[in-house]
């Protein structure tokens, strides 16, 4: 009798182990925090309770810059992940590295997955598509630059809240109120090359770069030191010498101001909404990106940000089978349209948008809409996206420069200036590197 027990036990024990090894386990690298770290660990665990087949491990690897060089180091040592999630400044870097990555449209048609690019908002879908027309990066966190205004803060002020700034002079103006009532932080902004720089460029119709911003070729070059650029930033410099523009850091730092109520306004990504909804102890509202009302076609439309996911080369096939299985997954308009409600992310597809449209959601959440409605007009040359080399570097020099500014050692001009001429350095380097 004891014999038979420890056969079934040791015939049980084989079983689970068989069944443990049968599940192939799919390695995700991400850079989401707090409120979104919640939302990627609740998508893959979802992927892995609807199927039996694959695990997907979700690990935060760090900010987008740590994860890209951590993904680096480990492709060199044979140990990258399955799926990386890099933002949307190292597109151009990531198309580079021919040999570690291999195009989402391939993993999708080498696992039989149905994949349409078409389905796709275009101005997403276009950013990650090669000019072959082959999707290079699965469109996952896309987000583009939205205004958030502290409500409450507006009324103690004697501002309206029916009818937002919409200009900048009318953002000027806002922030003078708030000052005068006392607010020691009326207008911050965080990822402020992205926001004032690259955004506004697009917003405004004007080229951040030659070649369509880098879309249309390798040896694009900066163009932000025009007039328009010039004028935008002395504005905020003014601002800052006020105390109406209180610079609060790189990145996404400057966030925790707005949600603590100590700034009333913030230019920030549509992906701050989850955070805003869950923390913020005050009423606020999600608006468009101010504009000068006197330049000729702004607004525009908005430039993409967030982040795509891109599958590493060197795996097995069964692995990136469950890659596939994965994004069909989180492709579907629900998990779509659930994700956009809970984050502020972009809808990707254009049947999750509808599907959100039709659950009347935009119509209880006024302003979270903003994000698409900025994003699905009609695109220029100028404002399709900004598509260049080395351009974390790039960015580290917007910071720098801008910084410059801000605590008054620099004039605009100035470090406008220098940050065409640095950041040329850089796409010049990034040419000669991929010339082939």
């Amino acid at each position: 009798m004891r014999f038979k027990t420890l056969a079934m036990a040791s015939t049980l024990a084989a079983t689970l182990c068989t069944t443990a090894q049968a599940q192939t386990e799919i390695q995700w690298w991400h850079s989401m925090t707090a409120v979104n770290n919640e939302w990627v660990n609740d998508l893959a665990k979802q992927f892995n309770e609807s199927q039996k087949e694959y695990k997907v491990v979700p690990t935060f690897k760090g900010t987008y810059d740590e994860s890209m060089t951590a993904s680096i180091a480990a492709f060199r040592s044979g140990n990258a992940p399955h799926i990386l999630q890099v933002f949307e400044v190292g597109t151009a870097t990531m198309m580079a590295s021919k040999t570690a990555i291999i195009p989402v449209g391939q993993v999708m048609k080498d696992a039989g997955e149905k994949f349409d690019p078409t389905a796709y908002i275009p101005a997403v879908a276009g950013y990650y598509t090669a000019p072959n027309g082959q999707m290079l990066s699965f469109p996952f966190n896309s987000s583009t630059t939205v205004f958030y205004v502290n409500k409450d803060a507006f009324k103690a002020a004697g501002i309206p809240t029916d009818k937002l700034p919409a200009t900048w002079p009318e953002v000027a103006a806002a922030a003078a109120k708030l000052k005068a009532s006392g607010h020691k932080c009326p207008f911050t902004t965080a990822w402020q090359g992205w926001t004032q720089l690259e955004s506004f460029s697009a917003w405004h119709n004007v080229e951040f770069a030659t070649k369509s911003n880098g879309l249309a070729g390798l040896d694009a070059r900066m163009k932000i030191n025009s007039p328009l650029h010039v004028r935008h930033i002395e504005n905020l410099a003014n601002m800052a010498k006020q105390g109406l523009f209180i610079y609060k850091g790189r990145g996404n730092v400057p966030e925790a101001s707005f949600v603590s109520g100590e700034c009333a306004m913030i230019n920030t990504s549509s992906g701050f909404y989850g955070n805003v909804a869950k923390n913020a102890k005050f009423a606020y509202a999600v608006a468009p990106l101010p504009y000068y009302p006197d330049v000729a076609g702004a607004p525009q439309n908005t430039v993409i940000g967030g982040a795509s996911l891109w599958v590493m080369s060197g795996k097995k096939p069964a692995e990136y089978k469950g890659v596939a299985k994965f994004f069909t997954f989180i492709s579907q308009p629900e998990v779509q349209s659930a994700s956009h409600k809970r984050t502020g992310y972009l809808p990707v597809t254009l049947a999750s948008y509808q599907l959100t449209e039709k659950s009347g959601f935009y119509k209880e959440n006024p302003g979270t809409d903003v994000a698409v409605t900025q994003m699905i007009r009609k695109v220029t040359d100028k404002s399709r996206g900004i598509r260049l080399g080395n351009y974390v570097q790039v960015r580290a020099i917007e910071d720098e420069e801008l910084e410059q500014v801000w605590n008054g050692k620099k004039q605009p001009k100035e470090a406008l200036d220098e940050i065409v001429k640095r950041g040329n350095e850089q796409l010049e380097r990034f040419q000669k590197a991929n010339k082939g």
